[in-house]
């Protein structure tokens, strides 16, 4: 990294989330309209305006950095550092006035995601991962729980409607193997999963700004996230991903996704 530094950039996402939950937080469990995109997820004024809210400062930043967000495309992503941004995960979640979305904000270097955030602006809950670092969790510790195996652990996936075929086969032996199954959290799972409430979580059809904020605060507890042939995520990943807290059961869930 250049020579401003981690802690430059660590701050920088820090006012990019503040700036999506100033927003965001007027907009929650009030009458706004509700579009809907191509591939007929709903979109809502405060996903955009968020966005173009961490646009902007970024553009006034550090304007030669790459960009990938979910409302508003690509911009150089070949560049070094790229920015990854989903201003508010968990869209559903919001529109039906349930707390359980987040914004995510992702640095990569190089291809790696060097700094990750969780912002959840209502609750006022914040988690910041960072390579190399343990993960913060509103300044203090965050950190998974061991689980020695899958019969004893909470799985999590946020809807079973996004597994066909072969992937509805396998997530349905993962089911029946884990001790109890959770659905609906998006984002905030992987929070949860960081804090040592939830044990795994499998998803099938995840894009880069769904995920790659996750990798630094998953790791920096402590966990292990990867795409379901255990490979390390990165832009080019095929969406589906396998978190755990406890490496045992991150093998034994790669074992029946990949029998």
């Amino acid at each position: 990294m250049d020579a401003d530094g981690p802690d430059a950039f660590v701050a920088l996402a820090g006012r990019l989330a503040d700036a999506a939950g100033e927003v965001i937080r007027p907009y929650f469990r009030t009458a706004i309209s509700i579009d809907e995109k191509a591939d007929a997820s709903p979109v809502t004024v405060a996903d955009r305006e968020s966005e173009a809210a961490m646009r902007e400062i970024l553009a006034a930043e550090c304007p030669d950095h790459g960009i990938l967000g979910e409302e508003y495309g690509a911009e150089r992503v070949d560049a070094d550092y790229v920015w990854v941004l989903d201003p508010i995960d968990g869209t559903k979640s919001f529109i039906a006035g349930v707390p359980l979305f987040g914004t995510l904000i992702a640095l990569l270097y190089r291809g790696r995601p060097v700094v990750g955030i969780i912002d959840q602006p209502v609750l006022g809950e914040r988690w910041l991962g960072v390579d190399g670092q343990a993960t913060r969790f509103n300044g203090g510790a965050a950190a998974v729980r061991p689980c020695a195996a899958l019969a004893e652990a909470t799985l999590v996936t946020t809807s079973p409607d996004m597994f066909g075929g072969g992937d509805a086969e396998a997530f349905a032996r993962l089911r029946g193997a884990a001790k109890s199954t959770r659905y609906g959290y998006d984002c905030y799972g992987y929070a949860m999963l960081g804090m040592g409430f939830i044990d795994l979580i499998i998803e099938a059809d995840l894009a880069p700004y769904d995920y790659c904020a996750l990798i630094p605060v998953i790791a920096g507890a402590g966990g292990i996230i990867t795409d379901w042939a255990g490979e390390p995520l990165g832009l080019g990943s095929d969406g589906r991903i396998c978190a755990a807290g406890d490496a045992r059961v991150h093998a034994q869930a790669l074992d029946l996704l990949n029998p």
